[in-house]
Parts: structure tokens; C-alpha cells; sequence
């Protein structure tokens, strides 16, 4: 089997590292809503029946998103590792660091890509055929205004280049989303129902672009991306608008909240959204074995030094933060 990246979770693996069983771990790796939408009874036909288009799942997403035209996939990750297979190499820029599954499938398929940091790609642009961002930037939580992108996306369409814009951590911030702009070509928003929602399981994301290459992207995937249970909950969750509102205005609160606790223990954040807080440090690894030895998994990542810290789910798990942080100093 291929080596592949590593990502938030992987409880099954700490849990044997450090000896400590993996229902006993309090989990702050993934940036996923640790609430998450609340699913109902999945109706027994849907377990039965072949998935079909047509059953209201599109237009509900194009409702949510405001926007026209989209394509429902397995996750984000089936458009991830799709799309660069859709051009022919080129030269593709990305910010470093990012969600690494981007650079990893645009590589493989043999584009050249190039790593940037935000001060730099308004320089880079007429030297790419594709930028790729994930905005809000996972893990920095660097965002870009809409207006910027669309400026950008306008420079890069005029010689047939690409934007791509990863939104799998927006859904908290819509008012920054380029989503209501899709449908212009060179234009690839993708979306998930992952983080936000909490719905990482069901594995739902969307594609939201210009008709000819919604088109390629289905024909490349093939028929039945997401399985009826999917297309049943996720259909339920985006048409949860009382929900949403309120989650919203609850993960404003909870990532304020995150951020003064880390700060009040001398983990002043370096950048964050409203799921997650994240803090570069030199002392990265050792705090995250220090909090694993607690049975408290966060995200660590090399370059540059630094951790990601999700959401504690319940009072309790507050509780168990603090404590494990006042333990580090």
C-alpha cells in the first residue's frame, strides 16, 4: 500500500502509541464540528434503492450555496484528486502550508506546483495556469476577500487559467464564500458537509462550476458517487436553516472561546476559524505528547512548527483542556 498524508484523527493509532484506550481520548485533531447537525432516522428505502438525480439533494446544495449549477461527490476528496486530471500539466500555484491532499494530487498527475505564501501571489499570478486556495486556509486560517479572489480568478480566466477554491471550512463565515459567483468559467468552488455540519462520515461534497466542466468531472467520477442514506441526510442538513443560524452564532462563541483559554495558558493563537484555533511554536511536539500523555490528540504539523486545535465538544471536555494545559507550564 502507498504511503499516504497524514490528517487529523487517526485515535486508533495514538491510542496504541501511548497506552491508552481509544474511547478513553478526548479528540481535538480534525477541525470537525464536535456537535455536528443532528441526524435523524434514515428511512428504510433509502438503504434499498439505487441513488437517482432528481431527488431534490442538487437543488437544496444550489439553495444553500446560492448558486446554479453543481456537482455532488464522495467528499471533497474525489474532486481533489479528479480535477488536475482535467488539464493538461501546467503550472499550478498553492499556499504552503495547506490541506497537503491538493499539492499531493497535482503532482502526481504531473503539473509543476509551485508553494507561495499569501504576500506573493498577487507577483506569481501571470506565471500560473492554476491557483489553488483553500480559504479559509487550513491550518493557518488565513482568509482572502471575496472581492480579491474574484479579481484574481478574472486575471487567470482571461488566458484560460483556473481558480480552485477549497471552502471546506466557510460554512461559518458565508459571507466571505465565492460560491455565489460559480458558474463563471474558470471558476471551481469546492464545498463539503464535513466540518460545519459535522458530517465527516457521510463522506458529501459539491462541485460548483461552469456546466462544460461539471460535465468532464461526472464523466470522470462515473454514476453513483454518493449513496441514497448520504443524499437523504445531506439533503436534511442544508435545508436545516434554523439550525445553521444558530450553529453559527454557537461556533463564533466556542472559537473566541478556544482562543482565550490557549491564551491564558501562553498559546497565544496564531490563526484560526471558527473550528479551530492554530498556534505556531517551536514547541510544537513536545506539547502534543505532552496533552497525549493526558489521552488529548491535537494536530501537529512540521513545517513551520505548529499545532491545530479543534473544539471541545461538551463542558466536560472544556474541563479536561484546561486542566491539561495548566499541566504544561
Amino acid at each position: 500500500m502507498p504511503d499516504l498524508l497524514e490528517h487529523g484523527g487517526r485515535i486508533r493509532q495514538a491510542a496504541a502509541h501511548y497506552g491508552i484506550p481509544a474511547a478513553d481520548w478526548l479528540d481535538l485533531s480534525t477541525g470537525i464540528n464536535p456537535v455536528g447537525w443532528p441526524v435523524p432516522v434514515v428511512p428504510g428505502e433509502c438503504w434499498r434503492n439505487l441513488p437517482e438525480d432528481g431527488d431534490g439533494l442538487e437543488q437544496a446544495a444550489c439553495d444553500y450555496y446560492g448558486c446554479t449549477d453543481l456537482l455532488a461527490t464522495a467528499g471533497s476528496q474525489a474532486a481533489i484528486q479528479a480535477l488536475p486530471r482535467l488539464r493538461p500539466p501546467c503550472r499550478v500555484g498553492m499556499l504552503a502550508p495547506s490541506y497537503a491532499e491538493h499539492a499531493l494530487a497535482w503532482t502526481q498527475c504531473g503539473h509543476d506546483v509551485a508553494a507561495l505564501v499569501p504576500a506573493d501571489i498577487e507577483a506569481a499570478l501571470d506565471r500560473l495556469d492554476v491557483l489553488l486556495l483553500v480559504n479559509p486556509n487550513n491550518p493557518t486560517g488565513n482568509y482572502f476577500t471575496a472581492a480579491t479572489l474574484y479579481g484574481w480568478q478574472q486575471r487567470l480566466a482571461a488566458r484560460g487559467g483556473w481558480l480552485v477554491v477549497d471552502e471546506a471550512f466557510m460554512d461559518a463565515t458565508s459571507q466571505h464564500s465565492l460560491a455565489p459567483c460559480a458558474g463563471v468559467e474558470g471558476l471551481v468552488v469546492l464545498r463539503s458537509l464535513g466540518k460545519f455540519f459535522g458530517l465527516a462520515g457521510a463522506r458529501v461534497g459539491f462541485v460548483l462550476a461552469w456546466s462544460a466542466l461539471l460535465v468532464r468531472l461526472a464523466e470522470a467520477l462515473g454514476p453513483w458517487t454518493l449513496a441514497n442514506p448520504s443524499r437523504w441526510v445531506a439533503q436534511q442538513a442544508l435545508q436545516d436553516e434554523g439550525w445553521q443560524l444558530a450553529e453559527r452564532q454557537r461556533l463564533a462563541r466556542e472559537s473566541q472561546r478556544l482562543a482565550g483559554l490557549l491564551a491564558r495558558h501562553g498559546l497565544t493563537p496564531s490563526g484560526g476559524t471558527a473550528l479551530f484555533q492554530w498556534l505556531e511554536t517551536g514547541r510544537a511536539a513536545t506539547i502534543q505528547d505532552a496533552l497525549a500523555r493526558q489521552g488529548i490528540w491535537v494536530r501537529r504539523f512540521d513545517t513551520p512548527a505548529s499545532l491545530r486545535f479543534g473544539l471541545p465538544g461538551t463542558e466536560a471536555e472544556w474541563q479536561r483542556l484546561e486542566t491539561a494545559l495548566r499541566g504544561l507550564r
